[in-house]
């Protein structure tokens, strides 16, 4: 009897997960690696962000997901190269894995388009150890704010810079803007939040530039009544310590975000197959690599088109699932001789919807040719996250924790860690014996 095929899936975010959970009646073996041993529900990571969740509330290890599905292992490794000829990864420098079909579900980091240096003045949001920076870093800068008495460091720390206005800058926005206004003005003694300045900036001429135009200015407008100042067609030149170059004009501000682009794993490159100008792979229609029918890129890492539309797959997580359930589809068929490899179908993408959420009650949606706002489009922005939360325990978690935000107005994981010393220039009322005398 010959031996089992083996699957090796790397990454596992919702593609790769999909495609592992999609395989879990076929007769192979499935190794999952990931750097990670978590799945992380990204769409909801800018809350973590926000201190309105905790990381645990939106992840779920990867072991625990899959510890029913017995065809399936986990590795907790980082893929470092891949030799597509010799069917093999490498893992770590350290461990080589043999495949007999691969998936490449590796997602996307930050693109800071060049200037890598902005990265640390500018962290942007694709995993737990951002969101927990960023929390850090706004919950310090009202902190430092409560006791500087130079008022110019005092404005700067309350001004918060925010680099690209997709959903993941909209949100961030308007998620700071809402505890500055009602989360924490009764915390502080000595300043008044409510002032607190958020700057959003995006090259496009509208906000949401993926999203309907009606949703665009849906958007636009909620942002602008909570206070958040929004600059088009406006393009960061540089980023620095203390602010953001704006073509001539240098907007000061104590804590720049990067929400502006992103750009595929570096292992795309060592795949030695077509490229496109973000560095994507460009698959063939049934997201098989060129030449090698037993391999398939999906999600960020992967340039498709859609050919009923004639459009590229955007880089979401719907797409993301959809690619992997489609790889894995494909998969099995070889498997069971069910689908010939030259009669393969072409994947073909299923718009589902796009939402944004701005603050309490403002979202917009885009289902089908609808444009939805206000109350109705952020009650169902939240049922159909918390639906697509992978365990039962995150859904409750999540639930409990807007339940919470929702009656008392506050954020429940205001939790300050690392060892940072806080940067104040001036202590308000504090002799010199007993303040530290680090300056920002």
């Amino acid at each position: 009897m010959p031996s089992q095929r083996h699957v090796v899936i790397v990454g596992g975010g919702f593609g790769g997960l999909a495609a592992a959970r999609t395989l879990r009646r076929a007769n192979a073996r499935i190794t999952l690696i990931d750097r990670d041993n978590h799945h992380l529900f990204q769409p909801l990571l800018y809350q973590v962000a926000t201190a309105a969740l905790s990381p645990a509330d939106i992840a779920t290890p990867i072991r625990t997901i899959l510890r029913a599905q017995t065809n399936a292992s986990v590795v907790l490794g980082e893929v470092t190269d891949i030799d597509l000829s010799a069917r093999s990864v490498r893992l770590d420098d350290r461990l080589t894995i043999d495949y007999d079909y691969l998936v490449l579900a590796t997602g996307a980091r930050h693109s800071y388009f060049g200037n890598d240096q902005w990265a640390e003045h500018a962290p942007g949001l694709k995993t737990i150890e951002d969101a927990l920076e960023i929390r850090k870093r706004i919950l310090l800068a009202f902190e430092e704010a409560e006791w500087e008495t130079d008022d110019d460091a005092r404005r700067a720390k309350l001004t918060f810079a925010i680099v690209g206005a997709g959903p993941t800058g909209v949100e961030l926005a308007g998620a700071i803007k809402e505890i500055a206004a009602q989360s924490i003005p009764r915390d502080f003694r000595n300043i008044d939040t409510t002032t607190t300045r958020v700057i959003l900036i995006e090259g496009d001429q509208r906000v949401l530039p993926a999203m309907s135009e009606a949703a665009s200015a849906r958007a636009l407008k909620d942002l602008q009544r909570m206070g958040v100042e929004v600059r088009l067609d406006t393009f960061v030149t540089d980023v620095q310590p203390d602010g953001v170059r704006v073509g001539d004009e240098f907007l000061r501000a104590g804590n720049t975000f990067w929400a502006a682009g992103v750009r595929p794993s570096s292992l795309s490159a060592k795949l030695g197959v077509p490229l496109d100008d973000a560095g994507r792979v460009i698959v063939e229609p049934d997201l098989s690599l060129p030449n090698h029918p037993e391999a398939f890129a999906i999600g960020d890492i992967a340039c498709s088109t859609d050919p009923a539309t004639d459009r590229p797959v955007p880089g979401v997580a719907q797409g993301a699932l959809q690619g992997g359930k489609h790889a894995a589809k494909l998969i099995a068929g070889d498997l069971s001789a069910s689908i010939p490899r030259d009669k393969r179908p072409a994947f073909r993408y299923r718009d589902k919807g796009s939402m944004a959420t701005i603050g309490r009650a403002k979202a917009v949606a885009d289902i089908g040719r609808r444009s939805l706002g206000g109350l109705l489009a952020w009650v169902l922005w939240s049922v159909i996250h918390v639906l697509f939360l992978v365990s039962f325990r995150n859904r409750f978690m999540v639930l409990v924790g807007w339940a919470w935000e929702w009656v008392v107005f506050s954020k429940g994981a205001r939790l300050i860690t690392g060892n940072d010393t806080p940067g104040v220039r001036r202590y308000r009322g504090l002799g010199a014996s007993d303040a530290p005398t680090t300056a920002d």
